[in-house]
């Protein structure tokens, strides 16, 4: 009897120690996994910045990642050649003025839709998720800008903040969701206090949508900032009120025709860094959210 309890005892520990060995196994193979896609998406990075720190006949023999004499004049004629300052505010105006109409537009819709019941929501919930799957890339350039004539905004970045707003409803079904972790009592509280429904939204779910609009905020600025194709149609003919991604292709050749690969990589990292500022802001709700999702 002893004798097979001391082998049970021998075997319930050898296999406890392969359980052992397996899990940090399993979790080294997760680090290293996670390490190698973390270089794979850094690296391109460093090599910009190090780059915007080079001359050109050196980044045009290559081979190197680190410049032999380090050129920081780059970002100062990247910033007046490219008119930096005129193409950065219209970038902010661009993506400021689509964040807060995206999220108006979608935190009311997502609301509306998970606590109020009205004919065809199934349907409008159904076309918001459809809009996802067709893209709004440059085939349906020319029906938005024709669009755009007729409402005499096709000269103007509003017409550019419309057509993006109008693109909402990844946001809409983030907040959805987001929305549907709030407690339905904190309503019924409020309307025995004599609050109407416009009155809730903005009193009371709108602040505890916070997280959920910061996440928000963060993927549509990010968007809007990047968006490239729209603001250079919708701008040919005033270029003052280009953005900074458009701007950005003033840096490809100088004035002898010469490509300048060390200002537009100069001009890249100048661009990134508003994108940079952003995350740090919204990086606090986007941790909220995720731990409420994990934690729910």
């Amino acid at each position: 009897m002893e004798v097979t309890k001391s082998i049970s005892a021998v075997q319930i520990k050898k296999q406890t120690q392969s359980f052992s060995v397996g899990k940090w196994g399993g979790r080294a193979l997760l680090w290293l996994f996670l390490l190698i896609t973390a270089l794979l998406i850094v690296f391109p990075v460093i090599v910009t910045f190090l780059g915007s720190f080079m001359s050109n006949l050196e980044i045009t023999k290559g081979g190197k990642i680190f410049p032999s004499s380090w050129h920081f004049e780059n970002y100062k004629e990247a910033w007046v050649q490219a008119n930096f300052a005129r193409f950065t505010w219209n970038s902010l105006f661009l993506s400021g003025a689509t964040t807060i109409g995206v999220l108006t537009v979608a935190s009311m819709a997502a609301y509306v839709v998970d606590r109020i019941n009205f004919p065809g929501k199934s349907i409008y919930v159904a076309i918001q998720a459809s809009t996802m799957f067709i893209s709004i890339g440059a085939v349906v350039i020319r029906p938005q800008f024709e669009l755009m004539v007729k409402l005499n905004l096709n000269t103007s970045l509003w017409g550019v903040v419309l057509i993006l707003v109008s693109g909402h409803a990844y946001i809409f079904f983030i907040l959805l969701s987001f929305l549907k972790g709030i407690s339905r009592d904190l309503d019924e509280a409020a309307r025995i206090d004599g609050c109407s429904n416009a009155g809730i939204f903005w009193r009371i779910i709108l602040p505890l949508m916070r997280p959920g609009l910061g996440v928000g905020a963060l993927f549509t600025f990010c968007g809007a900032w990047n968006e490239y194709l729209r603001p250079l149609v919708f701008t040919m003919t005033n270029p003052k009120l280009q953005t900074l991604t458009v701007g950005l292709s003033y840096l490809r050749y100088g004035s002898s025709a010469a490509v300048q690969t060390h200002y537009m990589l100069a001009g890249a990292c100048l661009s990134i860094l508003p994108l940079l500022v952003v995350y740090m802001i919204a990086n606090r709700s986007f941790m909220q959210m995720t731990a409420g999702s994990l934690k729910g």
